[in-house]
């Protein structure tokens, strides 16, 4: 009878233990998940701070992208729905990470087939102009992480277009 009340007790001890080592395991799950979350996640504050450090001479067109026209471009071209674009392009995270830049040689696309970000951007400019977007993730690849891209992410564009048909 004397060891099957040790027995009883060191099973209770057990289960207690065990339910608390489970709440513990729980709640540091939770914490790591939080503490991997990016630290300052607000787009627009990133791109402020990205920015002024960088003395970027950027526009705030009304969708929530930044631009800044490098060179123009001439013509008067009017982007229709079905425009392809010819361009040369390199895409960086703000550490200033390349994540893409096409092989470095120019890259046919459907403009309508692309983010929004460049949608919005690239009509801004002619043949022969350049540009440089700041897209936040609402018009880039939102919480999706793609390829090297973390979800989220704050994309920097500086696009060469060589031709649009």
């Amino acid at each position: 009878m004397f060891w099957l009340i040790i027995a009883a007790s060191t099973l209770k001890f057990y289960f207690r233990c065990m339910i608390k080592l489970r709440l513990l395991t729980v709640l540091f799950c939770c914490l790591v998940a939080i503490s991997a979350c990016k630290k300052d996640e607000d787009p627009e504050k990133q791109i402020a701070e990205f920015i002024q450090k960088n003395n970027i001479n950027a526009t705030k067109d009304a969708s929530g992208l930044y631009y800044q026209i490098i060179k123009p471009g001439t013509g008067s071209f009017t982007y229709p729905a079905n425009t392809k674009i010819t361009i040369k392009y390199e895409g960086r995270l703000l550490d200033g990470s390349v994540f893409d830049n096409g092989g470095g040689k120019a890259q046919t696309f459907n403009l309508a087939e692309l983010i929004q970000g460049w949608q919005i951007g690239i009509p801004k400019i002619q043949k022969g102009g350049e540009i440089r977007l700041i897209v936040p993730p609402g018009l880039g690849y939102g919480s999706s992480a793609v390829g090297p891209i973390p979800g989220n992410s704050v994309l920097d564009f500086t696009i060469q277009l060589s031709d649009t048909q």
